[in-house]
């Protein structure tokens, strides 16, 4: 399709995760053979499909964030493997429910596990996956921790009914859109950040600081997606370009250009979006349209924003490796699109 602009920044981006991936490899080594053994099961579906999900790609970034995180503040001990493990099997989890709820064919180019197992093993497994998670938790002994990433199950629990809520909603607002993808998304990153300086004794000012820096990296994470969405790689986005679009998901750039879009336009959007006319020629004039009225610009700038305010919170903190390389991951972040 001709109109589809070229975001993907792909090489560029994953310069940009080297120090932090070079930091943490070998924390990450052991996350990795934690995942697999808390992943197996006596029932042979579970570890089955669990590893179809967990094979499947991904940069693996939030358990990356909770072990540098733990490390910036001196922590010493086994306990920021076992929370970046839980951490990671939260995220699985939450996946195979988006793909549920989303009725999702593909992800990162491969079958969804529901178009392979069925939604009902999709969702138990990712079950399965949370209650690991939290037996994970409590192995640690940190109440602190264990509150912090129980509470932002909750808070992604939320973000999806709320998402239910807006579904197919073209009067969804900006706002609006933004507190779904804080609950959904930002509070995993959040929370992801936080626990590493809980469990290394670190100050509250040093754990607000992380606990910010997770949540705006989170919201520019998500807003990035939004835009490559309609504009990015395959590879890159984890998805097929315009799967948004076919879902009839109402994200920031439908938002935009639905607002500021002609009453013809508008009838274009309710047509495509609201009742599902959403074939390839549809796709192609909604991308004209996001670029005729800035949308795709406006959602990457609004990522940048996010993005300097995860910059700002770290600023206080002192100069260590981890922070810089913190820093190299907001980049790459908004990188995926410059």
């Amino acid at each position: 399709m001709g109109v589809v602009v070229n975001l993907e920044g792909g090489k560029r981006s994953a310069a940009t995760m080297a120090r932090l991936m070079e930091l943490t490899k070998d924390d990450m080594a052991r996350v990795n053979e934690l995942i697999l053994a808390k992943a197996g099961s006596d029932v042979e579906l579970i570890p089955e499909l669990a590893r179809h999900l967990i094979s499947s790609g991904g940069k693996r970034l939030r358990p990356m964030v909770t072990l540098a995180a733990a490390q910036m503040f001196g922590y010493a001990g086994e306990g920021h493997v076992k929370l970046a493990t839980s951490v990671e099997f939260m995220h699985t989890a939450t996946l195979l429910h988006d793909d549920v709820v989303d009725e999702s064919d593909m992800r990162r180019g491969r079958k969804t596990a529901r178009m392979i197992w069925g939604n009902q093993a999709s969702v138990l497994v990712g079950d399965f996956l949370l209650g690991q998670a939290f037996r994970m938790m409590v192995d640690v002994g940190s109440l602190e921790a264990l509150d912090i990433l129980s509470t932002a199950a909750s808070v992604i629990a939320e973000g999806e009914v709320m998402q239910l809520g807006v579904a197919k909603n073209l009067e969804t607002t900006e706002d609006e859109y933004l507190a779904v993808i804080k609950a959904k998304t930002a509070a995993l990153f959040s929370a992801a950040a936080e626990v590493g300086p809980v469990i290394a004794g670190a100050t509250r000012g040093d754990r607000a600081a992380l606990r910010s820096f997770g949540a705006n990296l989170g919201l520019a994470f998500q807003l990035v997606d939004d835009a490559l969405d309609y504009g990015g790689n395959t590879s890159e986005l984890g998805k097929n370009i315009g799967d948004d679009f076919r879902e009839g998901k109402v994200t920031l750039p439908v938002i935009l250009s639905y607002r500021r879009g002609t009453q013809e336009e508008r009838a274009f959007w309710k047509q495509a979006i609201e009742e599902g006319a959403c074939d390839d020629a549809a796709l192609e004039r909604a991308i004209a349209l996001m670029h005729r009225h800035g949308a795709i610009g406006d959602t990457i700038g609004r990522a940048r924003h996010f993005g300097e305010i995860a910059r700002d919170a770290l600023a206080p903190l002192q100069d260590t490796p981890q922070k810089a390389a913190f820093f190299d991951v907001i980049d790459f972040c908004i990188g995926r699109v410059a």
